[in-house]
């Protein structure tokens, strides 16, 4: 090899800091071409630990992406963070390229590793996909695909919406990759239901479709019980209630002043006494005591288990906590306080519920409605035995067959009793559309709310599937509590639609098992690897790949959309098009 060129170059590595080096680039001397280029040779040492076109070196470009991908710290926290322990000065621009960089080729190191991957999801027995997707205020829409025993990302996919035409091209080609899943678990969405029904058609095995259980629930609830809480909820906002009951609060509690202090006091002292006369003290006691009352009211959030709608009814807790409230004060009346304000602001307190305590409008009737309707939707949580969001996964991992077909079971029973109160007929019209509610999606879901247990070689030979997609659910929470961490924003329309879909693959590298078969080991060998992808051909390396920043096409505009269509050439133009009809 003849002497080509020499070059002096600078790196920046975690390992040496910065540095300045002579690179010396050799050619054959006979002409030899390759692939229609000369056959050159550079220093394996140094390709080991920079990038090719690049100043940065693999193991700073790794730090970058696990500190903005999976520790979530903005780019003042990563700087600072490789200045104070490094000595590595970076500006914040870098950070962010060399941030979309590190997905860039952990996304080509994922395919690279794609047959050993392979090879452990067949020695489990195969994998559950559990497939679905999120986004925010239906922007920046992410389809993951989630291995449920290993608990890895096979595969994130942007989509412009949720269509089943749009996610069916990424599961064929997770597919493809690590093969056909073994049952696939999903929402109860029409593109899921579609995309996931056309995929299994196109395999070769059958395989199982699974609807998960929670969302089967939330879907019914939602049906169940929605038009009737929504009709309460108007009456109470008709009523304004809330909002009487909370300038009362502000009201009563501004008089006290410096005596507020000793407001605990005077409650403690009201709720320790007997309580055969059910009197309200006089004076500041009597005051605070009545404030405290509203405030009970308020709180009737505190009834709830905060599983959310439809496990929670929140109306329905607000108007006991009122019938309540106004009965207590009808009997505390009886025997009126002898303070005049006291007797006044109780006077005050029980106006303001009495549209609730005297049933006008018609809360009695939508109330006594909605309760019935809960507790037949209590009796299908009762017999699916998840009673609240928060037991969804413990009611999905770790159950037996056997308690799988008690489910079965009991979730046939009640299909058969409840056909048997459909047909036997009554007067209450209401409950009979409840029941049909309830049974038409039986009918429509049932099929595949069974066929959890998944037959594998060897011992035990069986193996259950979650019957809930929360394993995939909480991923989405642990990525969009991340992403406000970093942010700082609660709102992640703007930084979904910037995120790229590769980011979900970076929460497998917190995943042992995943990084002792990508890495070969631990992630101290993550910048040896991504070395390796880039061994074979330097000048086509990933690095030279600027990573793409075009954004999915959605039907919503975009901020760069916003500022081509508002231009005020572009009004002008349209209205002297329609002037010129």
């Amino acid at each position: 090899m003849h002497v080509q060129k020499t070059r002096r170059r600078t790196g920046v590595t975690l390992a040496h800091g910065t540095f300045h080096l002579q690179d010396t680039v050799t050619v054959c001397p006979a002409g030899c071409r390759q692939a229609d280029r000369p056959v050159t040779h550079r220093s394996a040492a140094l390709a080991a630990i920079l990038p090719p076109g690049s100043v940065v070196g693999y193991d700073v470009l790794v730090a970058v992406g696990l500190a903005r991908f999976v520790h979530h710290q903005q780019r003042d926290e990563t700087r600072a963070g490789l200045i104070r322990e490094h000595g590595v000065t970076l500006s914040t621009g870098e950070i962010s390229h060399l941030a979309h960089r590190f997905l860039t080729y952990l996304e080509a190191l994922h395919q690279a590793a794609a047959p050993a991957l392979r090879a452990a999801l067949t020695a489990d027995g195969g994998w559950p996909l559990h497939l679905d997707a999120t986004g925010e205020d239906g922007r920046g829409t992410v389809v993951v695909a989630y291995a449920g025993w290993r608990h890895w990302v096979l595969g994130a996919w942007k989509v412009p919406t949720e269509r089943a035409e749009f996610i069916l091209p990424g599961l064929h080609h997770v597919a493809d990759a690590f093969g056909p899943p073994c049952a696939i678990m999903r929402d109860l969405g029409r593109a899921m239901t579609d995309a996931a029904q056309t995929a299994v058609d196109a395999w070769p095995q059958p395989i199982p479709i699974l609807a998960c259980h929670y969302h089967f629930l939330a879907d019914i609830g939602s049906d169940l019980l929605g038009p009737d809480h929504d009709h309460l909820r108007v009456l109470f906002r008709q009523a304004t209630i809330v909002p009487a009951l909370r300038a009362f609060v502000r009201q009563r509690g501004d008089p006290l002043g410096p005596a507020r202090a000793d407001a605990p006091n005077d409650l403690g002292g009201w709720l320790a006494a007997p309580q055969t006369d059910h009197r309200i003290p006089d004076a500041r006691a009597g005051q605070t005591v009545v404030r405290r009352l509203a405030q009970w009211v308020l709180d009737s959030h505190a009834d709830l288990t905060d599983a959310g709608f439809p496990f929670d009814v929140p109306a329905l807790a607000l108007y006991d906590r009122c019938r309540q409230a106004g009965a207590a004060i009808r009997t505390f009346l009886r025997n009126p306080p002898a303070d005049p304000q006291v007797h006044a602001r109780l006077d005050r307190l029980q106006q303001i519920l009495r549209p609730v305590d005297g049933d006008v409008p018609p809360y009695a009737a939508v109330s006594a409605a909605l309760r019935r309707r809960a507790a037949l939707f209590t009796e299908l949580r009762t017999a699916l035995r998840l009673p609240v969001r928060a037991s969804a996964s413990a009611g999905a991992i770790g159950l037996e067959a056997q308690t799988l077909d008690a489910i079965r079971a009991a979730v046939g029973t009640l299909d058969a009793a409840l056909r048997t109160r459909q047909a036997a007929g009554g007067p209450d019209t209401d409950l009979r559309q409840a029941i049909d509610v309830i049974l038409v999606h039986l009918d429509r879901h049932g099929p595949h709310l069974w066929g959890h247990a998944i037959p594998i070689p060897g011992d035990p030979g069986t193996r259950l599937v979650d019957r809930t997609n929360d394993c995939l659910e909480s991923f989405f929470r642990g990525m969009k509590h991340g992403e406000r961490r970093r942010s700082g924003r609660k709102i992640l329309t703007q930084d979904f639609e910037r995120l790229p879909a590769a980011a979900a693959l970076a929460v497998n590298l917190t995943r042992a098992d995943y990084v002792e078969i990508v890495c070969g080991g631990s992630l101290d060998r993550l910048p040896a690897a991504f070395a390796r992808l880039d061994a074979d051909g330097r000048s086509r390396a990933i690095a030279a790949l600027a990573p793409s920043s075009r954004p999915v096409e959605t039907a919503s505009l975009s901020r760069a959309d916003r500022r081509l269509v508002r231009q005020p050439a572009m009004g002008e133009r349209m209205a002297a098009a329609a002037h010129a009809v």
